[in-house]
């Protein structure tokens, strides 16, 4: 006989369908003893991210994602479909997965906060084994390559370039800290990413150039046995970097309890960065009347003005400019045009961290010594 309270229970699952995936207990009055009888209700569907479902569609078999297939970008704002999704997937094994213009740190990033948002278990997954690619692919040394495990080419360097290792270290000490999206993680992850940092840290110090026993700055990518600087395309010359270098910085800044030699790096840095600088002049795009296209880049005198140079002699720390026929000139009017209208040689890119990030730093640090003297 059916109990008039397993009626009640009854009705009431009878409204809540599809709406509660969890396993309901019935309780059935049988020969006037009670049994149990577990009745399964049928599991919601998982929310879905429109951006996030692509991103698993691109995510390589060994947790990385490529910049770029053939010479399509990805680009999840663009509809995927069908045919295209299948191919992507059926190129999982595809060897392109890679840390240059922000590939992988972005979709791990994205797919954390997706699964915070949705509570899709895929996306977590999907960030999770991002992870892991990124401690995968990191060198015993502490550097990072560009790609993983494509090492043709210059591939195999450990690269500063447009911040892909730094935006790595980034990324890993989030996971460390488990701050923000990155708390949904597996904490299993958040020590290894703790070592990771350490490492790549380590890297870092060893690789700023010292010149005269005095450290300077860093090359855009460097040897990964040697750590010296390193070529990598034809316009890309071993040179130190006014550019790169100033996000290798802000990372170091970023370190809560700097060590004397993070401090020492820092300060050798920014020293560099004051001798360096080009003052009383700026950059300036030539562009057609009603259009942003870039049709020509030069570099012209401008009272009051400072910028940097992307590349410097490793010896003299004169600015210099390369074309696509890898020879130095010291103008930027002297390469081809090209070049100068597709590549910035100079910028501003130090500025904000001498003038007000680095003595922000400052102030934080001594103040820490001072309250560790008390």
């Amino acid at each position: 006989m059916i109990t008039l309270q397993l009626l009640f229970l009854l009705a009431g699952m009878s409204k809540v369908g599809l709406e509660t995936p969890l396993t309901q207990q019935v309780t059935v009055a049988a020969g006037g003893s009670e049994s149990f009888r577990t009745a399964q209700k049928p599991q919601q569907a998982a929310a879905v991210d429109t951006t996030a479902e692509k991103m698993l569609v691109f995510q390589r078999a060994i947790g990385g994602w490529p910049k770029a297939v053939g010479t399509a970008k990805v680009d999840y704002t663009r509809p995927l479909g069908t045919v295209e999704r299948a191919s992507t997937l059926d190129d999982k094994n595809r060897n392109d997965a890679t840390i240059d213009n922000n590939a992988t740190t972005r979709e791990i990033t994205y797919l954390a906060a997706a699964y915070q948002k949705t509570n899709n278990p895929a996306y977590r997954q999907a960030a999770e084994n991002g992870v892991r690619y990124l401690l995968k692919m990191q060198y015993a040394n502490g550097g990072f390559p560009q790609f993983f495990p494509d090492f043709s080419n210059y591939r195999h360097q450990i690269t500063y370039n447009d911040n892909a290792m730094v935006r790595v270290l980034q990324t890993l000490r989030s996971v460390a800290t488990r701050s923000k999206q990155f708390a949904v993680l597996d904490a299993s992850l958040a020590p290894r990413a703790q070592a990771a940092v350490d490492l790549g840290v380590e890297c870092i110090l060893k690789t700023q150039y010292v010149r005269n026993g005095r450290p300077t700055a860093w090359c855009a990518q460097h040897d990964e046995n040697t750590l010296q600087p390193a070529k990598a395309r034809a316009f890309e010359l071993a040179s130190l970097s006014g550019d790169e270098s100033v996000d290798i910085v802000r990372f170091l800044m970023g370190i809560e309890k700097p060590s004397d030699a993070v401090k020492k790096s820092i300060e050798s840095a920014i020293s560099w960065f004051e001798k360096v600088k080009l003052t009383g002049y700026a950059t300036k795009d030539v562009t057609a009347p009603g259009s942003k296209k870039v049709l020509d880049r030069l570099i012209v005198s401008e009272p009051g003005s400072t910028i940097w140079a992307r590349f410097y002699e490793l010896e003299t720390d004169r600015p210099i400019y390369v074309g696509r026929d890898s020879k130095v000139r010291y103008q930027l009017s002297e390469i081809e045009n090209e070049r100068r209208a597709g590549y910035l040689y100079a910028g501003t890119w130090p500025a904000k961290l001498l003038a007000v990030e680095y003595p922000a730093w400052q102030k934080r640090v001594n103040s820490t010594n001072g309250e560790a003297k008390k």
